[in-house]
């Protein structure tokens, strides 16, 4: 194949150049983040708190997003406790804890200002009449638990039973560590280098393995035990010769002093000449076609989102089609979870191995709308499948990549979420100051970072009805860890303590279950000797706005916010409401 020319880059403003926006009402879930936002892709605010947002200009007429907290929930600590989010984070611990970051209102913040892009994009291309956008952290919480949400409604038990445990590790000099593998055979060569009984090395594997799934990791103490006895230095060597990685967790002042300031996603725009459809449809992004070669969380749930919004997404699967369609627990003979990111898409298998299956690819794309990948760095150009090669044949394309580190940080480890949290003061800023420095081991960065990827890609779509333009979209777990921990980071670059309080976020014992309380200063309560009914009633006597904690996901799918889909797995309602 021959090398195609390099694609001319265009110098346009952003998606929102021309535009401006101001702020309206009363406050929302993610006013900051949204204005922000809306800066990054262009508009000019205009000014006025609120947390209505409106954006107008451009012969497009005027398209007002909204967040609320949703439900019976009065702010982020309540949603967490009413979406299953503090029950997923806490499972490491044995009981629900609290994500010090405010992780589902940031959540509801991205989810909005896609929302209202697609109701631009829509208005543009005069396939919609979209007015009125509208999300709630409650539905970007339950978004962001959808994929242990739908295995604890499927038909069969997990593959490994979830237990209390998991990484971080620490070594005999107190060097504080997570490890990342995805081969079998590294992990057992780690292990062995540092000498771990034989048999905890091959019962840790699984819960490992699994830890992505089930949000903890029950490993055996002979391992943990085998590297406190080990100096880093050994650590280190042991990853070396095991091909494993290993990464010391960072702090958030680390993380404020090399931080370069870059958005969250970066788009660039090329020369071509492209006309919209004029197809028109009940969502935003009808008409069209996305192609999805993606695996694991990040990209697949990105193009998930943009499916929700009308797209037609077409996954690129090898032959035999995508392993995990089968990693337990199932519904209808179909992973629960792997339903959870990609119910209602088309399947292609491609071998990409082969050149007919590589050009057979480079032919669907060009008349695709959007191509969005999550190979590792180098992969794309190594298939001849990169933003140039595509974009030879199909000039207005919308290239899309979903990575770990976005080429922004030279000594970046393996780009997986867990490592992400690690390298970028993650562990620190999602527990309070009472409790040591550990990522969470929910996938808070996969599910960001494919919110984000989403609506970068939705951004860039409006940036090609605006100017014809092809664009290149990148976008990364670090822009995701860099946008949930943006206040705490701050408040490090001022020298202030970047952590919340002792016992921040929380939930009260109670004789059957858990209460969260909201976030605002409250003296102590103890209701341990009532059951939870009665310790709700007698804190709201007391002028406060308590919840149940969920415990267990399974309660959820009796009521009302989730549905099923036609393999009876459970399937969480959109995110939007447009009107």
């Amino acid at each position: 194949m021959a090398t195609p020319a390099t694609p001319v880059i265009a110098r346009t403003a952003g998606p929102l150049g021309g535009l401006r926006f101001e702020g309206s009402g009363p406050p929302g879930a993610a006013d900051t983040l949204v204005a922000e936002h809306l800066r990054m892709l262009g508009a000019r605010c205009d000014g006025g708190p609120g947390g209505r947002f409106t954006v107008t200009g451009g012969g497009l007429g005027d398209v007002t997003a909204t967040t609320s907290w949703g439900g019976a929930a009065t702010d982020e600590a309540t949603v967490q406790a009413a979406t299953g989010v503090m029950a997923v984070h806490g499972r490491r611990t044995g009981a629900p804890r609290g994500l010090a970051v405010d992780y589902t209102s940031t959540a509801a913040g991205v989810l909005a200002v896609q929302g209202l892009l697609a109701g631009l994009l829509a208005r543009a291309r005069g396939t919609g009449d979209v007015a009125e956008v509208g999300v709630s952290a409650e539905r970007a919480g339950l978004l962001a638990v959808s994929q242990y949400l739908a295995a604890a409604g499927a038909e069969e038990g997990e593959a490994v039973e979830p237990a209390p445990g998991g990484p971080p590790f620490t070594s005999a000099d107190g060097v504080v560590f997570e490890l990342e593998t995805l081969d079998p055979g590294a992990w057992a060569a780690f292990w062995r280098a540092l000498g771990a009984p034989e048999d905890a090395v091959r019962r840790g594997w699984r819960p490992f393995q699994f830890r992505y799934a089930t949000a903890c990791a029950p490993l055996p103490d002979g391992l943990h035990a085998t590297v406190r006895s080990s100096p880093w230095s050994h650590v280190r060597d042991a990853a070396e010769v095991s091909g494993a990685e290993v990464c010391p967790l960072r702090s958030l002042a680390e993380r404020a002093a090399e931080h370069d300031g870059a958005p969250p996603w970066e788009l660039r725009s090329f020369e071509a000449s492209y006309t919209a459809s004029g197809v028109t449809g009940a969502l935003p992004l009808c008409g069209f076609t996305v192609l999805e070669a993606g695996r694991r969380i990040q990209a697949p749930l990105a193009a998930h989102l943009l499916g929700l919004l009308g797209a037609e997404v077409i996954r690129i699967e090898p032959p035999g089609g995508d392993p995990l369609r089968g990693m337990p627990p199932a519904c209808s003979g179909v992973s629960a979870r792997w339903l959870a990111l990609n119910r209602g898409k088309k399947a292609v298998e491609v071998d990409l191995k082969a050149p007919s299956g590589r050009e057979r690819l480079r032919a669907m794309a060009a008349d695709a709308d959007v191509f969005l990948h999550n190979w590792a760095p180098g992969k794309a150009a190594e298939f001849g499948l990169d933003h140039e090669h595509l974009a030879a044949a199909g000039p207005s394309l919308v290239f899309a990549h979903t990575s770990g580190w976005a080429d922004r940080l030279a000594d970046a480890p393996m780009g997986t979420d867990f490592m992400v949290q690690a390298r970028t003061g993650v562990g620190e800023a999602v527990r309070p100051c009472d409790e040591p420095p550990a990522p969470s081991l929910m996938t808070l960065l996969d599910v960001l970072g494919g919110l984000l990827g989403a609506e970068a890609i939705t951004a860039a779509l409006l940036l090609r009805e605006r100017t014809g333009h092809g664009v290149r979209v990148d976008s990364s777990l670090l822009g995701a860890a860099d946008v949930l921990t943006a206040p705490a980071r701050a408040r490090a670059a001022r020298g202030l303590d970047p952590r919340r309080p002792a016992g921040f976020r929380r939930p009260l014992r109670t004789a059957d279950g858990w209460i969260a309380l909201p976030d605002r200063p409250a003296a102590g309560h103890d209701v341990s000797g009532l059951a939870s009914e009665q310790a709700l009633a007698l804190l709201r006597e007391r002028g406060l706005d308590p919840v149940p904690v969920v415990t267990d996901l399974a309660d959820l799918l009796a009521r009302d916010v989730t549905g099923r889909d036609p393999h009876g797995a459970p399937a969480v309602p959109t995110p939007w409401s447009f009107a």
